[in-house]
């Protein structure tokens, strides 16, 4: 891999940081990799959205060679969403242009005297100023920089109000409304006074045996543009899945307590592409091309709404008007939003005001169950922290905790729960207890496979998607293998053959990984994370889900169902050889995984 890039805002100073070939080999890149790099400086005692805290992009070993749905990075810190373990995963061109320029990762820390933009073409980085921009939304503000740089082909990656009001959920953005959203690195970010990183470079990528990558590359490429979740995802977008999730159970409504809505099926992927839809958007060297474009009739081009969007801002708030959700989606991303906290906090407003914990005083106007322009009034709000606002700006937990009703919140440690609903695919308990990040989907997205697709080469055995204790090892195997993904950056969406992606980063990086290797790379990361958050204070009880999710829905398929949380956690503490009574990982297997010295800090 190439050198990380250090900046410290505060100083100016810069420098490169040559990464450990053992660390390369034993993480191999993206979040597993910033967590062995980032482990001695996330501690219990640092202020998040300090000068002090870091702000980690990186990329991995298959960023920006037109490999299968590689053109991605991470970045990662710490939350001040959740104090925990922070990673965002973003597609779009950015990651692969940072590549070009000679870097593998940013690191970025301290803080600028006022709004600056960095600026890296190849191994050149200025700093600018950037208070004309300071302000603007994402989209504006990219293309006044791309104007000011007057270098064409540069990708901007930017925050948006949302950053630099402070917004738990805000996140970065890039490209087509490519976003890291989660986690609110974005307000990380505004914290510093940094508005954007704008990237260009021309440099090749090193490959350690090109002739063997570029023929596997190309197979992998045919076989994931044949592959029949690819060509749905391609023709439908991740919407797609929604009239199949609707039926299932798996798709929460009306904040996640009523398990049917009428008329359903006008926000779903098909409905989109047979009324709105006028066009797809790719991220770098992608064959899939699951952006979708949009026309609501004005002539104007929009971003089309992806799954958790349309259901956050439809079903979630029993809304049925599909345009309506893709202003809310632009409403969000031009903030710099992420569309999942951001829906999910808009619903739990819906249902305390239904609950009578807040009134028209304290929303200042109605909120009613199917009304999309209350809920832009909300955005708004959020956005500036004015009003309720200022309350849901923090999140979930902390906006129902200021009314006297945290246990309403539908979220896992200050995460709120995206949209697969575990009453109706019960292996995502576990995905939502027990992920670094909290209640988060991409960490395992299990839905998958209790919709039927486990990869025997993975281990993965088929359960029924109300089974128990049963599947959750299976949940483990799985988690590793998305934790491998996540490190190379590869896209949930990339479905392939586990053994040629295996041969991709051995012709790439010059290792001769087998399947099982790369899992337990994948298993080492996971792990990793799971020591910094008892680092930082997780506890054994923080593997729990929200009350909503444990009670049984009235209606619907899956009407009477909840899944027994407490003996799924104690299989999966027993098969991943963590202490069931604490939860940590035991000290023989972080020994297993060369973690000993992990111990003494999560074990004195």
């Amino acid at each position: 891999m190439q050198p990380i890039l250090k900046v410290n805002l505060t100083t100016g100073e810069t420098s490169e940081y040559v990464i450990p070939a053992e660390w390369e080999r034993d993480y191999l890149g993206g979040a597993s990799l910033a967590a062995r790099l980032l482990y001695p400086v996330l501690t219990r005692n640092l202020d998040p959205v300090s000068p002090e805290a870091s702000l980690l992009f990186l990329n991995g070993p298959l960023t920006g060679t037109a490999g299968p749905a590689v053109g991605r990075f991470v970045v990662c810190g710490k939350s001040p969403a959740t104090g925990l373990w922070a990673e965002s995963n973003c597609g779009g061109f950015w990651g692969p242009e940072l590549r070009f320029c000679g870097y593998d990762g940013l690191w970025i820390t301290g803080k600028a005297d006022s709004p600056v933009y960095l600026w890296l073409n190849n191994g050149r980085l200025e700093v600018r100023d950037a208070k004309d921009v300071w302000g603007k939304d994402t989209y504006e503000s990219q293309e006044i920089i791309k104007s000011e740089i007057v270098v064409p082909g540069a990708h901007v990656l930017t925050i948006g109000p949302a950053g630099e009001n402070s917004v738990l959920f805000a996140g970065l953005f890039c490209d087509h409304g490519r976003t890291a959203g989660r986690t609110g690195l974005g307000a990380v970010a505004g914290s510093k006074n940094l508005k954007a990183i704008a990237v260009k470079g021309t440099q090749k990528i090193p490959l350690a045996q090109p002739e063997a990558y570029a023929p596997l590359r190309s197979q992998a490429n045919r076989a994931l543009k044949a592959d029949n979740i690819s060509q749905v995802t391609h023709d439908l977008g991740t919407a797609g899945v929604a009239d199949y999730a609707d039926y299932l159970g798996s798709m929460p409504k009306k904040y996640y307590h009523q398990g049917t809505m009428e008329n359903v099926d006008k926000v779903s992927g098909s409905t989109m592409a047979e009324t709105i839809l006028t066009g797809v958007s790719a991220c770098h060297a992608c064959v899939i091309a699951c952006g979708r474009v949009v026309n609501l009739g004005d002539g104007v081009k929009r971003k089309g709404p992806e799954y958790e969007t349309v259901v956050g801002f439809g079903p979630n708030i029993l809304n049925d008007n599909l345009e309506e959700i893709v202003r809310l989606n632009e409403i969000c991303d031009r903030y710099g939003m992420d569309t999942i906290s951001a829906s999910n906090t808009v619903g739990l407003a819906y249902y305390l005001f239904e609950l009578g914990v807040i009134g028209e005083a304290e929303a200042g106007f109605s909120l009613h169950w199917g009304d999309p322009f209350a809920a832009a009034q909300l955005l708004h709000l959020m956005a500036r922290r004015e009003g309720i606002g200022e309350w849901m700006a923090q999140g979930s937990r902390r906006f129902a905790a200021h009314f006297g009703a945290e246990e309403e919140a539908v979220q896992v440690n200050g995460l709120e729960v995206a949209y697969h609903d575990p009453r109706g695919v019960s292996g995502m308990a576990l995905v939502y207890a027990t992920s670094p990040r909290g209640a988060c989907h991409n960490k395992s997205d299990y839905f998958f496979v209790d919709w039927g697709q486990a990869d025997p080469s993975l281990g993965l055995e088929f359960f029924d998607k109300h089974a128990g204790a049963e599947k959750a090892a299976n949940v483990a195997h799985h988690q590793n293998w998305c934790s491998a993904c996540d490190s190379l950056v590869m896209c949930i969406f990339g479905n392939i053959a586990p053994e040629i992606v295996a041969g991709l980063v051995n012709a790439a990086c010059g290792y001769d990984l087998s399947v099982d290797d790369m899992l337990t790379c994948g298993e080492r990361g996971w792990t990793l994370k799971r020591a910094i958050n008892h680092r930082l204070g997780l506890t054994r009880l923080n593997d729990k889900l929200p009350k909503a999710l444990l009670e049984p829905l009235a209606d619907g398929p899956v009407a009477g169902f909840v899944p027994d949380l407490e003996s799924m956690l104690l299989a999966y503490y027993l098969a991943r050889g963590w202490d069931p009574e604490t939860g940590k990982p035991t000290p023989e297997k972080l020994a297993e995984l060369g973690l000993e010295w992990v111990a003494q800090d999560i074990w004195k």
